[in-house]
């Protein structure tokens, strides 16, 4: 007697592969080994990690700056002479200047 697909699966309906073979559940494939699949691998002593990072990192600091410039620094750039105009404006009404000419007004 043959066992369901349900028995097959543990309660899922896995599909039998081409040969009649199981796959089994997750994290539990029993299907043919791969082919043509290669891995290459470095010793750990043979590693550098930070190798180029001082390089990378200084011309991928520039490139995202230079991306960016254009849309914070125009605003930046307004806001500090409207801050700085409010200032100078504010000292001078505040000055004794500023008081006899502005003084009768509020």
């Amino acid at each position: 007697m043959r066992p369901t697909q349900t028995l097959l699966g543990g309660g899922g309906a896995a599909p039998i592969g081409k040969h009649q073979h199981f796959l089994g559940g997750w994290g539990n494939f029993g299907g043919m080994k791969q082919k043509g699949v290669i891995s290459y691998g470095i010793a750990p002593n043979r590693q550098n990690p930070l190798a180029g990072a001082a390089h990378d990192a200084l011309f991928n600091t520039w490139r995202r700056f230079s991306a960016q410039v254009f849309y914070w620094a125009p605003p930046m750039i307004a806001g500090y002479y409207i801050i700085n105009w409010a200032v100078d404006r504010n000292h001078y009404l505040n000055s004794k200047q500023g008081r006899a000419e502005f003084g009768g007004e509020e």
